[in-house]
């Protein structure tokens, strides 16, 4: 099942449902998500690093098990302006490679091939999308968004399918990319959208703030966040200790990585822009992948899961005026299962997709 296809399957609002659905599997043990863990090695670039990623999930009611397998070039540039980013490929700038396999837990039959780019848009900002539903303010209305690629759009589209969005306010380093997205996301959701030249004026006044970048340092300051705001953020950097501080209400989606109780050789948690990552190469090589700045949270935090929060065994928002925040981090595996599994069951519906023998994949050999 390709991108092309998984666009004209998948709705937000389906997204949402069935991420929703999966995750409250997650509070009574009948489903299951194991982190994202990374591969590094060495590369022909010399201020970059080969990295395979893989995460995993699985869901009793709907009866699949998934994972999700990506295989980059990444490196890490600084522009003159200060700005730090992570950015990757494979094969070339601007090509990737990334996909999900679906596999029966009730016979292990496997089921789909499906390529990653729009489903992982879409069930990370239907991730967003859930928690602005349990946690923005029920009159919110204008969002501000720094960020305009692919996740941001995803992003704004969940925002618009759980409040009643009427306005935004988007910046982004790069005139002509917060304009393009304007007038995009204008046309498609049927709102006002307007390119700002700051982050600071995205943030100004608005009920929902989300950052969706692939920076390696935070994008907000506490100091911007107004009483009765909604954060979302897309990576482990863009949330400083400044603005954790001025949180009241803070649900993480779930777990987002692990610490081993030993350290073990070659493993690290949370270098680069990975949960967990096993590491070769010689130390000068390992040194090009950035380290944690411990003044950042990261993948983890200290506070609520979502199904916490579902279960009533934490709270949600209280009151008007309070500051919410949700992490949106973890659960990746389980996403895959639910949101594929219901691409998987949409194809066949309605007989879209390439047909492959599952007898191309058994064998009578048993390993």
């Amino acid at each position: 099942i390709d991108n092309d296809q998984v666009k004209a399957l998948l709705t937000m609002e389906d997204c949402i449902r069935v991420q929703e659905e999966a995750f409250k599997e997650l509070g009574t043990g009948d489903a299951v998500h194991r982190p994202r863990i990374d591969v590094y090695a060495p590369c022909e670039r010399d201020d970059g690093y080969y990295r395979w990623g893989s995460m995993e999930g699985a869901s009793k009611a709907l009866g699949i098990f998934a994972i999700r397998m990506k295989s980059d070039i990444v490196h890490w540039p600084r522009n003159a302006q200060g700005g730090w980013t992570e950015e990757k490929y494979c094969v070339r700038p601007g090509t990737y490679c990334g996909l999900v396999f679906l596999f029966s837990t009730r016979n292990g039959e496997p089921l789909a091939i499906i390529n990653d780019g729009q489903l992982q848009h879409m069930r990370v900002g239907g991730g967003a999308g859930l928690g602005a539903k349990y946690l923005a303010r029920a009159d919110s209305r204008v969002v501000g968004m720094l960020g305009s690629g692919g996740m941001a759009r995803t992003y704004l589209t969940a925002f618009c399918a759980v409040r009643p969005i009427k306005r935004v306010k988007v910046y982004s380093p790069t005139p002509e990319h917060r304009e393009a997205f304007a007038k995009e996301m204008s046309r498609e959701l049927g709102i006002e959208v307007e390119p700002v030249d700051s982050a600071r004026e995205a943030v100004r006044g608005v009920d929902v703030v989300s950052t969706c970048t692939d920076a390696m340092r935070p994008t907000i300051q506490g100091e911007w966040l107004e009483p009765g705001m909604h954060v979302a953020n897309l990576g482990p950097a863009e949330i400083g200790e400044d603005a954790y501080r001025r949180f009241d209400v803070k649900i993480r989606q779930g777990v987002g990585g692990w610490s081993p109780r030993e350290p073990i050789e070659r493993v690290e948690m949370e270098r680069g822009m990975s949960p967990v990552a096993y590491i070769a190469g010689q130390e000068e090589e390992v040194a090009r992948i950035p380290k944690r700045d411990r003044e950042l949270r990261g993948f983890g935090g200290d506070f609520p899961h979502f199904t916490d929060l579902v279960s009533g065994r934490a709270k949600g928002r209280t009151s008007e005026r309070e500051i919410t925040f949700y992490h949106n981090i973890g659960n990746q595996g389980l996403q895959f299962a639910a949101v594929g599994g219901w691409v998987y069951e949409r194809a066949k519906g309605l007989g879209v997709g390439r047909e492959l023998p599952t007898e191309w994949f058994l064998q009578d050999i048993r390993d």
